[in-house]
């Protein structure tokens, strides 16, 4: 078992090379594939590749194949340039946090455009009664108690 300080390192290092073996990729299919990330497991075997494509979900999804029939290229050209005993195997998984920030956004914008609107009606708003009922009442008997 590999200490977190140097699976954080082999990590960093398995997405630098991965990006840079992705942008040598002769296959089509393979469009703007951005590496964003890559973990590794504790015996330092495994790695999760996370990566974004530009385009749409048709582009995404050949990505993906093309990223998938390259795997054992890509695994074998990282795994020359780690210089590890054991070369990690390679799974990519696409990354979903832009999508997600984006609806964040959207939803955020929506709350403050709500926020605005109740702000803006209650700008003409007026008390039903006193602005502040109790402060009568104790003033009232303050005088009370000192006649």
């Amino acid at each position: 078992m590999a200490d977190a300080s140097k699976r954080a390192q082999v990590s960093k290092r398995v997405m630098e090379l991965t990006a840079q073996a992705v942008r040598k990729l002769k296959d089509p299919r393979v469009g703007m594939v951005t590496i964003t990330d890559a973990r590794m497991t504790p015996d330092l075997r495994e790695a999760t590749v996370f990566y974004t494509v530009l385009g749409d979900d048709e582009q995404v999804k050949a990505s993906a194949a093309g990223l998938e029939r390259a795997t054992g290229h890509l695994r074998t050209t990282v795994g020359r340039a780690l210089g590890m005993r054991h070369t990690p195997s390679i799974t990519f998984v696409a990354d979903t946090v832009p999508d997600q920030a984006n609806r964040i956004e959207e939803l955020l914008a929506k709350a403050a455009a709500a926020d605005a609107e109740v702000h803006k009606i209650a700008e003409g708003a007026a008390y039903a009664g006193d602005e502040n009922p109790y402060i009568a009442k104790d003033e009232e008997d303050s005088e009370e108690s000192t006649r």
